[in-house]
């Protein structure tokens, strides 16, 4: 699983793609994709670089997205937009329920708030959708827009485990891509599901530390999971 904030793609394409390929994800829960003209054009010539498939998301969320590899079953998808405060963006969540052999996970893609009250009650609407999926095992990934001492961070973490904090690997600091100082992405799972490892990828065959600098102003979080078969 990787989260990934790209900045609607407006950095250097073919160095994403390859990100992307490096980390070799079953899932890529995007923020920030492109939006506005011609914004599915750009979304699946992003997938078919990375080797994906779209999934859902994008204009319709005002920038989360699902991508997956054809391993996955999609059972079901669903777009919502979240109450928006008069003179801030709209945000909103990319939800889809998929299926690996007899793993079924819910995923949901999320950019939160840069204000940190419509962040707050983001966080506990995310939490009321997670648990909305009607699976046993759901994973979260997203721009947060706060640290892990932030009142809405803690929220999440609260009701999920933190990717980064149950199992550590790579690097921790995601924020900005030249010189990260700070943890804002993050991956977030349900109790269930096994993480073996999570954190800014580092070391990968074919990832190369300029392509990450030139991808985008966020670095990727990737996460390790096991998912138990249902049943």
């Amino acid at each position: 699983m990787l989260s990934y904030n790209i900045r609607s793609m407006r950095d250097d394409t073919a160095a994403l793609a390859r990100v992307i390929r490096a980390c070799a994800p079953d899932v890529v829960l995007v923020q920030e994709a492109p939006r506005f003209f011609r914004w599915r054009k750009a979304a699946e010539r992003l997938a078919r670089s990375a080797g994906l498939v779209y999934v859902t998301g994008g204009a319709t969320t005002a920038g989360p997205m699902v991508l997956a590899t054809l391993r996955a079953h999609v059972e079901r998808t669903e777009d919502v937009l979240l109450p928006r405060t008069p003179g801030l963006h709209q945000r909103g969540l990319a939800t889809a329920v998929l299926r690996f052999g007899g793993a079924r996970l819910g995923v949901v893609s999320c950019h939160l708030s840069l204000s940190a009250r419509e962040r707050y009650a983001q966080a506990g609407l995310l939490l009321e959708r997670v648990a909305g999926l009607g699976v046993r095992h759901a994973v979260v990934g997203g721009d947060l827009n706060d640290r892990p001492d932030g009142r809405s961070f803690r929220r999440v973490a609260a009701e999920l485990r933190d990717g980064w904090a149950a199992a550590p690997c790579g690097g921790e600091f995601t924020s900005g891509a030249h010189e990260p100082r700070q943890r804002i992405d993050a991956v977030f799972a349900t109790g269930g599901v096994e993480v073996l490892g999570c954190g800014v990828p580092r070391e990968l065959p074919g990832l190369r530390p300029a392509d990450l600098r030139a991808a985008s102003d966020h670095l990727p979080v990737l996460a390790a999971l096991r998912v138990p078969a249902d049943g």
